[in-house]
Order: structure tokens, then C-alpha cells, then sequence
């Protein structure tokens, strides 16, 4: 009881302390109007399906740019949201990574249907929750709503949603030619371009990335651990009329035999995994003169496949003889339409999705297939001179799975609401308060299975309801000449969350019997310092974090695998004469795992928190109008090589070198 209790206590400390002081300043100001931030002013799509600002918004939203993007020492989407502290990370050596957002995650071996995050790919289902298979060259911003989504995007969307939006081609057309090397015979190689001609915008990269078995902290071979990697984003519209525009956007990822290691304490040299994600999307945009109505339709197809290769030659009597190889393989489709009215005081955006999955696994003995058609509405309403913010929104979801060995099927459908309130004081502090439903749909194999396991039989239950949340949350934001922050706090409780059972005479099926509260702070500061003390430059100090309050059962037992504390914190230099730095540290706090590494038994254990510092810096060293640009870019991750692992057993690697260039014309 005191534990929870004094960590419960010390973050509202924290809570209002914080809110106290930010009131303590604004009051503290002159009585007049201040100029309001350029993040302020930041367009932003993934809240309401729309663009809006940010200053619009009733929810938590993180907005990742192009430049904070392009100065990161990530190359995918796991490595960036690690260092951005947005929440808890499951990384493995090679091509794997699930996040986490508010205690919940995506699925840790890439199932897009079964996460609890929601991946999305320019505003519709990436078809993964394995974020390594995004890369980062071809990336114009991302978007990160903390908190339930399932109103705007269906089923998974509990803890959040992050949204990854590519470029779009604009203004003069331009090429960039780039490589790099580094340590563990790292190598890197991309081309790209984007711009407009005429009536068209086009944007695109081509990335190739490999390298070896990696050293972890402290200087230990850690072998099986290389990967070879590709990566193609292409994104091309022709503008026909005035606010209308036909677009083509094609992704591809592929890594080819990376290595697949086992524990290091028990390391196999022979096993691979081949991971891929292709998807293409046909997006027709229009818009009236005047903007009062504008629409959107969307048609796109993909493909995620997944294969784990272990060779029975390094096991010829034990596991890898049963099982040598394991895949599953997804085949997506699916379709978006909407239309926005925005008249005075009130906007209303209201549409269908439709999602189609097909599902090909080793792991069962049939294929599966999900069919989810859906339909929402999302309001919004501005009074008393845009101060006060009103939003709400209704989603009705009906899906339909089937297993195909036994042409089973069953249905399902869900309801769900969300409302939100902001309201500025003044031009520098807004309020807001949001309540939101998620939740995510059973599976096929648990709604419909009917097969012989090890031992018994498996059968699906057609009465389970789907997994369930209702999270609310208040919030501040405040944004005043060289500072911007924001602060919220938010309580999530888990329903009806599905779990195996025994039903007796070797049967076992699944059930709707766990639950969960999930509560907690997160907040982000960043002050410019330059401004401060009068540097010619922008020199940014930032923080941000997310502090776990409460993650427990039903038994009042901390959830596994969730960190209580995540942060990130560090100093920017965007652009002096050509010189760019960035320092960032990324904290990971304690969680409580299961042991693998002692056997089946797997005894709860707790693991360890762990700081990583990475260090990036880049200088424009030719800088021409006629013959293009060439810059020198440098990294160091790891920088104080720290030995440390995301999962127990799986260290990451020590200290690295990168050292590489880029021209652009």
C-alpha cells in the first residue's frame, strides 16, 4: 500500500507544482498580448482526420518534424521514438521493435490487429506494429496521439496512435546523393528527390543499410546480430484543379537473412529472419472554393511478411528440430472515405472505413481472415473568439472473421465516444479535459478456432467482447516568447482483457477476465536559451517524459514489461553557419519481466533502468546556389557505452562511429 501510494503522491506533487508555477508566471506577466509560437501555428492531421493547428486541439498531441527527424541519430522509426522518451520499447537485435504509449503496445512480433498502439502510414493502418520495418529519409513528420484514438481509426488504438507522414513534393525540384560509414562495418547508402513541375509534386528515397555483429557496452561480441535492410517511400500527385489532387504513395522494407540471435547467454549462430512490409495507397483530396466542403478516398493494398529460420543443425534433438521455420504472412486491404463541412462555429467530418486482412501463420493450421467495416463522425465547435474548443466523436465498428480450415465464422460490432474541452485563459495558457473509449476486437482464433493442440483441443468463443478502455485526462499547455510546455495527467481503466483458460477434459479456449489501471504524468518542456542570453542562434534545452503513476491488475500487481519512468532530455543547435548539433539522453526505468534466460519457469524479475546518450553533429561545408550543397555529418550513439538491453538478455550495441555525407542539388 505505501509504495503505491507515496509514488500516487509524489507525482500529484509534481502535478501541481509544476501547473502552480507555470499560473505563478503567467500572472506574473504584463497585462498584455503576447505573440504566440510557431508551434502553435503547427498543422496537424492525426486528431481530428483533418488538418487543424495545434492551438485547436483538445487532446495530447507530440509532433515529431523534419528537422528534429533529420538530426536524430535514428534511421527508423523504433530508434527515433526510443530516443524521444515517448514510452516503453521491447527492441531486439536486427529488425524488430514494439512501443509502447501509456502502458500499452504494439504487438511484439509485428501483428497490426493485435496491439493494443496503433501504427499508421500518412492516416490509415501500416499493416505492422513492428516500427523498425519504417524507415526515416523519405519521413516529413510524425504524429503522436497519447491516449485512446479508436474513434478516429478503430480497433487497436487504446494507449495511442502514431502517425508517420511522408513528404510531399514542393517548390524547386532537387536530388540528394548520400552515404555513411561507421563502426561494425556499418554502411549506408541513399538517394532521393522531391519538388514540383508544373502540375506535379513528387517526393521520394531509396535507402540501403547493412552491417555486422556488434560489440555491446563494455566491449563483448554479441554474434548474430548483422542485418541488411531496404527501404523505397515514394510519394507522387498530379494537382488537376485548384484543390484537387490525385496521389500515389508506394512503401517498401525488406531485410533479407538478418541475424536472429537467441539470448547472448545462450546464443544460436545459424537462425535468420527475412521481415517485409510493401503497401501501396491511390488518395484523391478535393476541396471547394472556399474550403467549406473538402473530401478525401482512399484504396490501398499491402503485404507484411514475416519468417524465422532455425536450421535443426544446431539443434538436431531440441526445439529447432520441431520447429525449423515459422512465418506469418498478412495480406491487407482496405478503403477511406470522408467529407468535412466547415461553416461558421462548427466543423463536422464524417466518412467509412473499410479494412480486409488475411492472415497466413505456421503457428496454426489455418488461414484466417478479418473484414471490418466502419463509420464515425467527429464534430468540432469554436466560441467566445476561438477560446473555448468543444469536441466529439462516434465510431460503430462491425467486423466479421473467419478461419478457413473449417470455413468458421463469427461477428462482432462496437460502439465507442470520445468528447474533449480546451479553453484558452489567454494567448499563452490553454486547458484542456478529454474523455475517450478504445478498444480492440478478438481474434479470429479467439472468436472462431475449432483445432487439436498439444495435448487437447482449442476452441474459440464466440461470446467474448471485445477488450475495452475509458481514459480521461486534463491537461495544460502553455507556450510564452522563448518557452513552450505542456502537462497532463490521465487515468486509463482496462476492461474485459481476453485471456486463455482451461475449460477441463484437456479443452481450453479464451475469456473475457482481466483488467487493468493505468494511470499517470507526462509532460515536455523547451526553452531556448540562445534567445536568453543573447546568442546570435537558437540554442534549445528540452525534456520530455512520461512518469507511470499506477500500472497494475486486477490483483493490484504491477503490469510486466511497462517502465515507470521514461524521459529524454538534451541540448539543440539547429543551424549556426552551417553547424547543426544534438545531445540527447533517453532514460528507460525499472520494469518487472519474466526470466527466459532461467528456463520455462520464467520468474518474475525486476530489470534495471538505463540512460543512452547519442550525439550527432553536421557542418555545410560546401554551400553553392549553382553546384548544390555538401554537408559532413557525424554520430556517436551510446556515447558513454553504456551496457544495457530494452529485453533481458538481448544488450544493444556499445559505443558506434558514423561518419558520412550528403549533397544536394
Amino acid at each position: 500500500m505505501s509504495g503505491n501510494w507515496l509514488r500516487k503522491k509524489g507525482v500529484l506533487t509534481v502535478f501541481g507544482g509544476f501547473a502552480v508555477g507555470l499560473l505563478i508566471l503567467l500572472l506574473s506577466m504584463p497585462a498584455m498580448a503576447v505573440e504566440k509560437t510557431q508551434q502553435m501555428d503547427e498543422i496537424v492531421v492525426s486528431a481530428s482526420r483533418i488538418e487543424e493547428k495545434v492551438s485547436e486541439l483538445t487532446t495530447n498531441v507530440t509532433v515529431i518534424d523534419a528537422d528534429e527527424i533529420r538530426q536524430s541519430a535514428a534511421d527508423n522509426l523504433g530508434d527515433l521514438l526510443a530516443v524521444k522518451g515517448v514510452g516503453h520499447i521491447q527492441k531486439y537485435p536486427g529488425n524488430l521493435t514494439s512501443i509502447g504509449i501509456r502502458g500499452f503496445r504494439t504487438e511484439t512480433h509485428g501483428n497490426d490487429l493485435m496491439g493494443h498502439v496503433l501504427i499508421l502510414l500518412n492516416g490509415r493502418r501500416a499493416g505492422t506494429g513492428n516500427v523498425d520495418k519504417i524507415m526515416t529519409k523519405n519521413i516529413e513528420r510524425i504524429e503522436i496521439i497519447r491516449g485512446p484514438a479508436a474513434v478516429q481509426y478503430g480497433s487497436a488504438a487504446m494507449g495511442g496512435i502514431v502517425n508517420v507522414i511522408t513528404k510531399r513534393g514542393d517548390g524547386k525540384p532537387g536530388v540528394f546523393l548520400e552515404g555513411a560509414l561507421g563502426s561494425n562495418n556499418y554502411q549506408e547508402g541513399s538517394i532521393g528527390f522531391a519538388g514540383r513541375f508544373g502540375l506535379f509534386d513528387f517526393s521520394g528515397s531509396y535507402t540501403s543499410e547493412d552491417a555486422d555483429e556488434y560489440d555491446i557496452g563494455g566491449g563483448d561480441r554479441f554474434d548474430n546480430t548483422d542485418y541488411k535492410k531496404d527501404n523505397v517511400s515514394l510519394n507522387f500527385g498530379i494537382n488537376f484543379l485548384p484543390g484537387h489532387r490525385l496521389g500515389v504513395i508506394y512503401s517498401y522494407f525488406d531485410a533479407d537473412h538478418s541475424g536472429n540471435p537467441n539470448y547472448m547467454s545462450t546464443i544460436d549462430l545459424d537462425d535468420y529472419t527475412d521481415n517485409k512490409n510493401e503497401s501501396i495507397d491511390i488518395i484523391y483530396e478535393g476541396r471547394t472554393k472556399g474550403e467549406m466542403f473538402s473530401w478525401m478516398a482512399r484504396y490501398f493494398n499491402g503485404k507484411d511478411d514475416n519468417a524465422w529460420h532455425s536450421p535443426a543443425a544446431s539443434d538436431p534433438d531440441g526445439f529447432d528440430a520441431w520447429y525449423p521455420f515459422s512465418a506469418q504472412d498478412t495480406d491487407f486491404e482496405g478503403a477511406q472515405v470522408q467529407m468535412t463541412v466547415d461553416v461558421p462555429f462548427v466543423t463536422l467530418t464524417g466518412g467509412f472505413d473499410w479494412a480486409h486482412y488475411e492472415m497466413d501463420s505456421t503457428w496454426t493450421p489455418e488461414k484466417t481472415e478479418y473484414k471490418n467495416p466502419a463509420g464515425f463522425l467527429l464534430a468540432k465547435s469554436t466560441f467566445l473568439d476561438d477560446c473555448l474548443i468543444l469536441t466529439a466523436g462516434v465510431r460503430y465498428d462491425d467486423y466479421e472473421v473467419e478461419v478457413d480450415d473449417d470455413n468458421s465464422k463469427e461477428s462482432d460490432d462496437n460502439w465507442v465516444f470520445n468528447f474533449g474541452i480546451a479553453y484558452w485563459l489567454n494567448d499563452s495558457l490553454k486547458l484542456r479535459a478529454n474523455y475517450g473509449e478504445a478498444f480492440m476486437m478478438p481474434s479470429a482464433d479467439q472468436l472462431a478456432a475449432n483445432r487439436p493442440t498439444w495435448g487437447g483441443t482449442l476452441h474459440g468463443n464466440p461470446n467474448l467482447d471485445p477488450e475495452s478502455s475509458q481514459t480521461y485526462e486534463a491537461g495544460l499547455d502553455f507556450y510564452y516568447g522563448v518557452l513552450s510546455s505542456s502537462l497532463t495527467y490521465f487515468y486509463t481503466d482496462f476492461d474485459d482483457k481476453i485471456q486463455s483458460v482451461s475449460l477441463g477434459g484437456g479443452i481450453s479456449s479464451w475469456d473475457n477476465i482481466g483488467s487493468a489501471d493505468i494511470s499517470g504524468i507526462e509532460g515536455n518542456i523547451t526553452i531556448d536559451i540562445g534567445s536568453i542570453v543573447k546568442l546570435p542562434t537558437i540554442l534549445e534545452v528540452y525534456g520530455n517524459f512520461v512518469y507511470l503513476t499506477e500500472y497494475e491488475d486486477e490483483d493490484h500487481d504491477d503490469l510486466l514489461y511497462i517502465s515507470d519512468w521514461n524521459l529524454s532530455y538534451g541540448l539543440n543547435l539547429p543551424d549556426w553557419q552551417g553547424f547543426a548539433a544534438r545531445l540527447n539522453f533517453a532514460y528507460t526505468g525499472k520494469q518487472d519481466v519474466q526470466d527466459w534466460e532461467s528456463g520455462w519457469s520464467a520468474p518474475v524479475v525486476e530489470k534495471g533502468g538505463f540512460t543512452v546518450a547519442d550525439l550527432t553533429m553536421s557542418k555545410k561545408i560546401v554551400d553553392t546556389e549553382k553546384y548544390g550543397d555538401i554537408t559532413l555529418r557525424g554520430e556517436i550513439r551510446n556515447l558513454l557505452d553504456k551496457e544495457y538491453s530494452y529485453v533481458k538478455g538481448y544488450p544493444m550495441p556499445g559505443r558506434t562511429f558514423q561518419l558520412g555525407l550528403r549533397y544536394d542539388f
